[in-house]
């Protein structure tokens, strides 16, 4: 049991464990207060193996291919940071390396390793480290936006040359629409009683002895 106030009416009210997708509302003003996923763990843990598929197909196949004046030339996300760092723009060649490789890849990781490890309680102590993790990486992983710039040089650049989309991009926009998926099937609540299951399991344990 837990007290919490409602968001609406700010009533005091205990909150009972809710059993897989349950929700419990206000008694005053019928607001709903707190939600569990039917599936809390697998649901999420089956959406993130999906999104490190899409994310190794999307930094090892081709973004996209030019055809221009006889010459073809594709590259895939990994490359085109490359390319700006051996051109000069170091920073730019930076930024687009961690917003568009190392933050989302942090962030499937730590998440498989939260959802992995919580499977089956009691979850081991170093969960809420790879939460933290997770949460740090979440906002940096900026695929949206990387996807429009696309659109956008896709826009200009169709004028003066043969554009063909690769593999590469479509598993970024598929990557574009998992993430959002991940975040609003994910329940950070569900992880923290997991782990504190896993703290009394070993305070009782202690205990007896």
């Amino acid at each position: 049991m837990e007290t919490i106030a409602c968001p609406d009416c700010d009533l005091l009210q205990e909150l009972p464990e809710l059993p897989p997708g349950a929700k419990a509302r206000c008694p005053r003003c019928a607001c709903t207060v707190a939600t569990r996923m039917a599936e809390p763990i697998e649901l999420p843990l089956a959406l993130t193996v999906t999104a490190a598929i899409a994310f190794i197909v999307a930094n090892t196949a081709p973004l996209m291919s030019l055809s221009a004046v006889g010459r073809h030339a594709s590259t895939t996300i990994g490359g085109g940071a490359k390319e700006m760092l051996f051109q000069g723009e170091a920073i730019t060649g930076m930024i687009v390396a961690f917003c568009a490789v190392i933050a989302p890849a942090g962030y499937i990781l730590f998440m498989l390793a939260v959802l992995l490890a919580a499977r089956r309680p009691p979850a081991p102590h170093w969960v809420d480290e790879m939460l933290r993790g997770a949460e740090l990486m979440r906002p940096w992983s900026m695929n949206e936006v990387m996807m429009l710039g696309i659109l956008v040089a896709l826009i200009k650049i169709a004028e003066l040359a043969t554009v063909e989309p690769g593999i590469g991009m479509y598993a970024v926009g598929a990557l574009v629409i998992l993430f959002p998926a991940i975040m609003v099937t994910f329940d950070p609540g569900e992880i923290w009683q997991r782990v504190e299951w896993a703290d009394v399991t070993r305070a009782n344990v202690t205990s007896k002895q």
